[in-house]
């Protein structure tokens, strides 16, 4: 077996709440050294499906370009892992292992054999997401204690009615990890969201599809260096408490608030996927009762567990105390104010890019100039510049108008980009 992860948890919050005060709020910090990766760790082990579009927008240079990608994604995968690749159109089709609907592991053999099923792609047909995800899921579950992920590229639009969609994202939210691309710039951003957010993965735009091979070699990367298949945060609040939301809010926005399972009617179940070496930040708000002055109570407590196994790898309290003292109670916490800001950059853009695809100029004008404002604020250089490339701002007199002529590309970058958030910087 090897080196065990070891995980740390730290809270951040303002503890003290006026006498009328209500809700708390606190940024859990969790951090994990990873551990080592070896092929006989059964935390190690792994189950790797890459599912590639070859619907027939993917013809010419994107199919060869897909098809480098899937062939660095095999490379990429360390000895003794489970995988296989599926091409996706308006079904889902078996690339590797051809006409087996189960895994095999990856060795020098295997991974060549790949390689050669691959180069065969070609594009053609219509594309049904659902379908592709659903053949990922079997051949996945006969895997359970493996590190369970999937590579999911795309460049076009779902074509299966939004419930058939819905109703394959329930059934299989949070039993693997599914990490989307999108290439070119006729996707749907929201489509990919949808998936990122039910399978715990993310999901990025590649704008210049040369670069799609590295992207697939990252993401596999990142998929091996993975030692832990899944952790939950099981949160406890008092009888009398109501717990309002539980998001990630670092290094991607991902709300957990709808995943809970519950534990007992004080305490729920909150999943996080799996981990490796890597720090992440949760935001976490207790509604509680008003207190007296002097009153301190424990608002929540939290656990990050293992799921097969029960065990808690650590743990914290978050607290509140009441008080009358005005300096006490109004000091807002930097790290709950930071992450309170990134999340409402994100809705100011989704919100404003809704706002101008309807048409609804006044709202878009509004809501992106004061995302432009926030950017530029919080030290989000990347996304005030894109957000420069949508809405202008005259300079002496402050007014801000949408620009006529919006690349599509830089569009769909600012839309994937808002999920991205950035660290507090260390004053």
């Amino acid at each position: 077996m090897s080196d065990q992860p070891t995980f740390t948890l730290t809270i951040d919050q303002n503890k003290y709440l006026p006498t009328d005060g209500r809700e708390v709020h606190a940024i859990l910090s969790i951090g994990s050294t990873g551990g080592a990766v070896t092929t006989q760790s059964v935390a190690a082990e792994a189950a790797e499906v890459i599912i590639i579009d070859t619907s027939g927008s993917m013809s010419g240079s994107k199919i060869r370009e897909a098809r480098q990608a899937a062939a660095t994604a095999v490379q990429t995968l360390r000895d003794g892992v489970h995988f296989a690749v599926i091409a996706g159109t308006e079904k889902a089709v078996m690339v590797y292992p051809s006409g087996r609907t189960q895994l095999v592991r990856a060795d020098p053999g295997t991974r060549k054999e790949a390689e050669r099923a691959i180069g065969r792609l070609l594009a053609h047909g219509g594309t049904a997401m659902g379908e592709w995800l659903k053949l990922a899921g079997n051949l996945l579950t006969a895997h359970p204690s493996a590190i369970r992920h999937a590579l999911l590229m795309t460049d076009g639009q779902n074509n299966e009615r939004a419930e058939v969609f819905g109703s394959v994202l329930s059934a299989w939210s949070g039993t693997f990890v599914c990490d989307c691309l999108g290439v070119g710039d006729d996707w749907v951003p929201a489509e990919l969201r949808r998936v990122a957010e039910a399978m715990l993965g993310t999901f990025d735009f590649v704008r210049n599809q040369g670069d799609l091979p590295e992207f697939f070699r990252r993401l596999t990367q990142t998929s091996m260096s993975k030692t832990v298949a899944e952790l939950s945060l099981r949160v406890w609040v008092p009888q009398t408490a109501t717990l309002k939301f539980v998001k990630q809010v670092s290094p991607t926005l991902l709300d957990l608030t709808g995943k809970r399972t519950d534990v007992n009617p004080l305490t729920g179940d909150y999943p996080t996927g799996s981990w490796g070496a890597e720090e992440r930040e949760y935001h976490l708000c207790v509604e509680v009762p008003p207190g007296h002055v002097g009153q301190e109570i424990r608002a929540g407590w939290v656990k990050l567990v293992r799921p097969d196994t029960q065990e808690v790898v650590a743990s914290g309290n978050v607290l509140a105390q009441w008080t009358d003292d005005l300096a006490q109670s109004t000091h807002i916490n930097r790290k709950v104010a930071h992450y309170t800001g990134q999340a409402e950059l994100h809705e100011l853009i989704q919100d404003g890019l809704s706002a101008r695809a309807m048409g609804d100029v006044d709202t878009a004008t509004a809501r992106l100039a004061k995302a432009r404002e926030l950017a530029t604020e919080s030290g989000r250089e990347d996304t005030a510049r894109l957000l420069e490339r949508v809405v202008e701002v005259d300079p002496a007199t402050g007014t801000a108008r949408l620009r006529r002529n919006v690349d599509k590309a830089d569009e769909i970058e600012l839309d994937t980009g808002s999920v991205r958030t950035s660290r507090l910087r260390k004053e």
